[in-house]
């Protein structure tokens, strides 16, 4: 089957819904069939190898600037060509992941609005592409933002386009009441070309179906998946070393880093407790920079401050290497995590994991026995979980034995691969039109 995946870059960032879409597209090519990841608004980050396509569609430049003038809306190809060179838009959108989302209203709109948006040309762009090159038998999309795309490729490819809810919410929840209200119409309306969707988790299928007004019936779950290859190896010795918890996720409020500060505080400040370390990981923007000092000097305040340490993990090898130097992993997100990469990645070590009780969590947790669940928000329940993990070596090495077999068994890239291809050719079996035969009407 010749699978297009349509991704979307993140200005730099280490994106867990590109690191996702990636790992898929490489597993379906493993599986023999032939995927082509292909990259929006920007190149791609990920710490293992790229798999996708070195041309980017919607260049992040080029719709900006047909945003703004309608001089970007009518250049020629020449011009477009030269805005949307990879290097360039690495270089120009660096700093946009300090853009407040807010500000990106009325480009979201637009681009919802596909043909009828400033962003026509780059539509038909791609659309062009994707007939006379690649000539896929089916399109994945990676989020509903996207889905201006889908009544123009339904109507020239006529092949089945699926779209995966991987955080959506999180982006329409940041707008402008009235931009927000304005980009749910526009996906309902897109809706109606979309075959299916694909959540990353029960939960995540139920909350986005009554979020976007969709119907339930079209939306299937596959669980995030990892490739294996480079976890799990043998973890270092650490006899006579503290305890450690770890935080492993991008460092901002939605992530809920300072839960994972106050309850370390609450920790060390209980009678008895253990002189364990806090260690942090993840990707930090400028303007998540004053956030994460604020934190730092919390801990300084209580004490604290030389037992916490900031670890940068530029590529994949430090990543595996500190999540084999703690004993605890906690992200307690403040919103409803889809995907919870973060986990999967620890249990792959051999780390048992605390969890507030929502989003992906609960169900991740439940199928593997790799942790414990809090309420959330509830910093005193976040602090006594942590302290029953540090207290008792025995549980701590169940629990994170219990997540790494699981992870092993179920939560692969391969497995997620199998489960997103099995849902794929349904619907191109179902097809009324072969994709040989497509036609522009």
């Amino acid at each position: 089957m010749r699978i297009g995946v349509i991704t979307s870059g993140a200005a730099g960032m280490f994106c867990g819904s590109c690191m996702r879409d990636n790992a898929l597209a490489a597993a379906l090519n493993e599986l023999g069939h032939d995927a082509l990841l292909i990259p929006t608004f920007t190149p791609i980050r990920t710490d293992e190898i790229d798999v996708s396509e070195g041309q980017v569609f919607y260049g992040g430049i080029n719709v900006f600037l047909e945003q703004k003038t309608w001089l970007f809306r009518h250049t020629p190809r020449w011009v477009d060509w030269l805005l949307n060179r990879p290097w360039l838009l690495r270089l120009a959108t660096r700093r946009a992941v300090n853009t407040d989302y807010s500000d990106l209203a009325e480009l979201t709109v637009s681009m919802l609005r596909g043909t009828h948006g400033h962003q026509k040309k780059e539509l038909d762009r791609l659309i062009g592409w994707l007939r006379d090159e690649v000539k896929p038998d089916v399109l994945l999309m990676t989020n509903a933002l996207l889905s201006g795309i889908i009544p123009e490729v339904k109507r020239q490819l006529g092949i089945p386009v699926l779209t995966t809810l991987q955080g959506d919410d999180i982006f329409l929840d940041a707008l402008p009441t009235d931009a927000r209200r304005l980009c749910l119409d526009e996906i309902i309306r897109n809706d109606r070309a979309t075959d299916g969707y694909v959540a990353t988790s029960r939960d995540y299928a139920d909350h986005m179906a009554g979020y976007l007004g969709i119907s339930r019936g079209k939306v299937h779950v596959v669980y995030p998946g990892l490739n294996l290859k480079g976890h799990g190896g043998p973890r270092s010795e650490r006899a006579g070393e503290p305890l450690a918890v770890g935080y492993f996720a991008r460092i901002c409020p939605e992530k809920g880093f300072h839960h994972i500060v106050d309850a370390f505080i609450e920790l060390r400040k209980s009678p008895g407790s253990p002189p364990a370390k806090l260690r942090a990981a993840g990707w930090m923007g400028d303007h998540q920079r004053e956030y994460f000092e604020k934190q730092v000097r919390k801990l300084a305040d209580a004490g604290l401050g030389g037992d916490f340490e900031h670890v940068e993990c530029p590529d994949h090898a430090s990543k595996v290497r500190f999540l084999q130097s703690i004993d605890v992993l906690s992200v307690p997100t403040a919103f409803r995590e889809p995907k919870g990469l973060y986990v999967l990645e620890a249990w792959a070590n051999g780390v048992p994991v605390v969890q507030p009780r929502h989003g992906s969590f609960l169900e991740l947790i439940e199928a593997t026995g790799g942790g414990l669940l809090t309420e959330p928000g509830n910093t005193p329940d976040l602090a006594a979980a942590i302290r029953r993990l540090l207290d008792d070596p025995t549980l701590r090495t169940e629990l994170g034995r219990n997540g790494q077999d699981a992870v092993r068994r179920r939560f692969t890239s391969r497995v997620m691969a199998e489960e997103t291809i099995a849902i794929l050719g349904r619907y191109v079996a179902a097809s009324p039109v072969p994709p040989a035969a497509a036609s522009v009407s």
